[in-house]
């Protein structure tokens, strides 16, 4: 937290990142962050440039406190407790190594080369059923079912089974915008409910029945070695099934928006395809599905001017940060173009570096080539209904003509 003794020499900016017209982008962010390093908001501190942010993720004296995320959100106990608690992102240290010392052992770049012609055959199977459209609700038509049907793919789940997935990997996403209140707590407690009884059922049949699939892998190798136990598996794959679908699923419907406002963006990178790799670091730089990202206080420490006690939460605006022009040159603006040297925050940093990271981008590269080779850039038709800005964040319906190729 800020110190009475911080407070008394220092004015600090004030964000109010729970309002949920709240942009990370918007002016008077931008104006805080040339301002100070960090700002003030009703969740605690936000870490508002780059080299802070990129320290500060990397940085022992602070963990992920999970408990504490929860109590701060009014939950004390109950099926959403019981998974987001101890959940791998939560652990550090000895745990933290063990639990994904388990999931690498399935996540390869073997498997994600392997999972490579299916993207690209749903990808070009989605993009032609769109052209053919004219119009579509982009979400529904393409960013939610192609990550859904990759993981559903990797994981070994039933293509009968993918609608009932589906509601339930959309909600549990919401697990970080709880603090907006109305039904989000009720939808992913649904969720995790859900997913946990069905996941259950698929370690199960996977152990009887063992395939090609990352469950089968896991479960076989959870049984060999024994350094996990059949919960922690479960809530392993619980907390994969909702990293590997929602954040790309926002992801790619934020490309979107980005590309209808950047029209020439999307010619030049029909003209261009060699570009995509770079596209790609630039729409995730520009417009994250996930601004923010958030740490813990372990201890009481001194930081950048600061008193940080024990507790406080400091949340690192990976939005705010990826447009610092003191790390990005011309950083106000989207261009595909430019090739930064300075790697995104939303995949965090250091130990807890994302292991799904090569697949999201091999997804966001497969989508973008079969979309530029068939459509026009879109336009935005209709009302944009968003996710709250301090989560997984990006349209959850988003209109869309596609001009003509």
């Amino acid at each position: 937290m800020v110190t009475a003794e911080n407070a008394a020499t220092s004015e600090v900016p004030f964000l109010n990142i729970i309002d949920p017209g709240f942009d990370f982008g918007a002016p008077e962010v931008m104006a805080a962050q040339a301002e100070s390093w960090y700002a003030d908001s009703p969740m605690g501190l936000l870490v508002l440039r780059y080299a802070e942010a990129q320290e500060l993720l990397r940085d022992r004296r602070l963990d992920h406190n999970g408990r504490g995320y929860m109590e701060q959100n009014g939950v004390f106990d109950g099926p959403i407790y019981d998974w987001f608690v101890p959940m791998i992102n939560n652990h550090d240290g000895e745990d933290h190594r063990r639990l994904r010392g388990l999931v690498s052992k399935a996540f390869t770049p073997r498997m994600i080369s392997e999972l490579r012609p299916f993207i690209r055959a749903e990808a070009e199977r989605m993009a032609e059923e769109m052209a053919s459209a004219g119009s579509c609700d982009f979400v529904e038509s393409f960013a939610d079912p192609l990550p859904l049907a990759v993981m559903c793919r990797m994981l070994g789940v039933p293509r009968e089974d993918y609608d009932t997935f589906r509601l339930w990997t959309n909600d549990i996403g919401l697990v970080f915008s709880m603090i907006h209140g109305g039904d989000i707590v009720a939808r992913v407690e649904r969720a995790v409910v859900g997913l946990n009884g069905y996941i259950s059922s698929l370690m199960e049949d996977k152990a009887k029945n063992p395939g090609d699939d990352l469950i089968s892998t896991l479960v076989a190798a959870q049984r060999e070695e024994g350094q996990v136990s059949e919960d922690e598996l479960r809530n392993l794959l619980v907390t994969l099934v909702f990293a590997a679908h929602d954040t790309t699923c926002h992801q790619l419907s934020n490309a979107m928006v980005v590309f209808a406002e950047h029209p020439e963006q999307w010619n030049l990178l029909a003209e261009r395809p060699e570009l995509a790799p770079q596209a790609i670091e630039e729409i995730i730089r520009w417009a994250p599905s996930t601004p923010i990202i958030y740490r813990c206080a372990a201890e009481d420490f001194d930081y950048g001017g600061l008193r940080v006690e024990k507790g406080t939460f400091m949340t690192m605006c990976a939005q705010t940060a990826q447009r610092d022009p003191r790390v990005f040159e011309d950083g106000g603006s989207f261009d595909i173009t430019t090739g930064s040297t300075a790697p995104p925050l939303l995949f965090g940093a250091g130990l807890h570096y994302c292991l799904g990271a090569p697949l999201a981008r091999a997804e966001m590269a497969d989508a973008l080539s079969a979309l530029v080779r068939r459509l026009g850039p879109p336009s935005v038709v209709g009302p944009v209904s968003w996710r709250p800005p301090t989560g997984i964040h990006g349209p959850e319906q988003l209109p869309l003509r596609f001009g003509d190729r």
